[in-house]
Order: structure tokens, then C-alpha cells, then sequence
């Protein structure tokens, strides 16, 4: 068990580095930075400051709220909530690009999101996603 410096026990320290939503955070982060280059303006549309800083929120809080929790779990629960809130936010600008372009969102039985969606379960560092990205 660890103590802090009044005696109190801790929980057990999360190494948030190696957690599953973590690392899939990251990828999501980094993904998103290079999907703003490519396919928003670099200038004068604050949608692409909301979306890289919605996917780095959402990491940072994990790894906040993930570290902090071993002396409060108030704080870790708060913070995992943000994070949560902030790829909801996320996923809703993504959404929101779709419409504005006059795509489809992929869903259920479409052979490409079936596709996907089992590659994403399975793969959460950038480096899985990397080669795709010229598709």
C-alpha cells in the first residue's frame, strides 16, 4: 500500500500511459491534427482550433484525472467526464464536416465502416493508423 505524507492510503497509482483510452486518445489527437492540414483552412475558421483542442483535452484530462485519482476519486471521476465531454464535442465537429461537405456518415452494414470499425478495434497507436492516411 502507499502513503502519502499524512499517513493516508492512496490508491493504487494508474500508469495512464499504457490505459486502452488513453493511447487510442492520443491517436485520435494526432489524427485530428493532420485531418485540420489537410482539410480545413489554416486561417479564419475556428473550427479547426476547437477540434485539436477538443482531442487534446480529451487525453490531457484522462492523463490528469488518471494521476490525480490516486488520492481523490471526486477529481478522477471529473476529469474522465471533461474528457468524455470534450470527444463528444469532437465527434460533433466531425459530424458537423460531413454535413457541410454533403457526405454520408458511415454506418451498420456499409462494407467500408465495417472495415474500419474492426481495424479501430483492434489498433489504438497513431503509428496503425499513419499508413491510411493518403486514403
Amino acid at each position: 500500500m502507499d502513503y502519502d505524507t499524512k499517513g493516508k492510503v492512496l490508491k493504487k497509482a494508474v500508469v495512464w500511459k499504457e490505459l486502452y483510452f488513453y493511447r487510442k486518445s492520443d491517436a485520435i489527437y494526432q489524427l485530428t491534427v493532420e485531418f485540420c492540414k489537410r482539410f480545413l483552412p489554416a486561417h479564419g475558421d475556428r473550427t479547426v482550433d476547437q477540434m485539436v483542442q477538443a482531442a487534446r483535452s480529451t487525453k490531457q484530462n484522462i492523463a490528469e484525472g488518471s494521476s490525480d485519482g490516486q488520492t481523490s476519486t471526486e477529481t478522477e471521476l471529473k476529469l474522465l467526464g471533461i474528457a468524455r465531454g470534450s470527444n463528444k464535442e469532437l465527434m460533433e465537429d466531425y459530424q458537423d464536416y460531413l454535413k457541410r461537405k454533403g457526405f454520408v456518415e458511415w454506418f451498420g452494414k456499409n462494407p467500408r465502416f465495417e472495415r474500419l470499425h474492426e481495424f479501430c478495434k483492434y489498433h489504438y497507436h497513431y503509428d496503425d493508423y499513419q499508413p491510411l492516411l493518403a486514403k
